[in-house]
């Protein structure tokens, strides 16, 4: 396949994403071990592209390479033509009526992301999906500026430009304790009554941490972290040890009984968490990706109406 500009030069494509490669790593031998190909075909492809385009892309330092002002400003083009060639396909392989799909989700919060894939896909068995856990809302939203992925499912929701949203839903936060602490048989407490408990919690960096530490702050002191997980079934069973307390989101807890711990609402600060839904404005979607869009929101729209994300089964 060949692009041929005004300038009348001729660019094979396979050439360009070469090009593309070597500019992203600046390094002509790990890009054709990546590319699995010879690393003198390789070079030789690049000298064909600078001598189409009649000026140097790379500084050259020895063995070395660096994308001089020439390349970054063929690369800024290259990029967005690789990705609306991409596009184009995916539009096409839609207008073709293919029903098979494929859509790329990235997510903050698992819990209820499993049983989201498991309703969606008994209803749509024929899509695939590629799923990258990400532990904040920062790298998911690289992730969609760069065309990495479809759709984001965050807390707290991606508000930025050139991004598109839906809320889908806000969620109460609880505080689980032991049957042995000295509250336990409260209904609702402070959290100010906990500055001197050790916490368990997510590690730091992650969005979920971020965010109880901001109610630890509202309420006036910073939380003594005891231990620092990553799978909430730890957490639930350090609690259950007697090692300290822990937030947790209402809809970890439904349909969980624990007889050695107690679950207690946070009468003040206001524990509460915002999750959304985010896309690229500019990403073509496919259908399949637009039918799990539909399908989200109109999911989690009849959770919370069932009262999932504030009550306690």
């Amino acid at each position: 396949m060949t692009c041929i500009n005004s300038l009348g030069y001729g660019m094979d494509l396979l050439q360009l994403r070469y090009f593309q490669t070597v500019a992203r790593l600046e390094h002509i031998t790990k890009a054709a071990r990546e590319l699995s190909i010879a690393q003198p075909s390789l070079s030789q492809t690049i000298a064909r592209l600078e001598e189409e385009l009649g000026v140097p892309l790379f500084d050259r330092e020895g063995r070395r390479i660096r994308l001089n002002r020439f390349g970054r400003a063929f690369l800024h083009h290259i990029d967005r033509a690789l990705k609306e060639i991409e596009a184009g396909k995916a539009e096409v392989a839609d207008l073709a009526g293919l029903e098979r799909g494929q859509v790329t989700l990235a997510f903050t919060l698992t819990q209820l992301v499993p049983d989201l894939l498991s309703a969606f896909l008994a209803q749509y068995p024929q899509v695939h999906f590629r799923l990258f856990q990400q532990h904040s809302p920062q790298q998911a939203l690289y992730q969609l500026e760069n065309g990495e992925i479809d759709l984001c499912i965050s807390s707290p929701p991606i508000m930025h430009p050139g991004i598109e949203s839906a809320p889908l839903f806000t969620e109460e936060i609880f505080l689980v304790v032991p049957r042995t602490h000295r509250l336990a048989t409260e209904e609702s407490v402070r959290l100010q009554d906990f500055a001197h408990d050790p916490f368990i919690g997510l590690k730091s960096g992650d969005s979920w941490r971020e965010l109880t530490d901001s109610f630890c702050h509202r309420a006036g002191f910073e939380p003594v972290v005891a231990f620092e997980g990553d799978e909430w079934g730890t957490i639930r069973g350090l609690v259950k040890a007697g090692l300290g307390v822990a937030f947790l989101p209402a809809s970890s807890w439904t349909g969980l009984y624990e007889p050695d711990v107690a679950l207690m609402r946070i009468e003040e600060p206001l524990c509460m968490r915002r999750v959304g839904l985010a896309w690229r404005e500019e990403r073509y979607l496919s259908l399949a990706a637009r039918s799990f869009r539909y399908f989200v929101i109109e999911y989690f729209s009849q959770l919370e109406r069932s009262g999932l994300f504030s009550a306690v089964s």
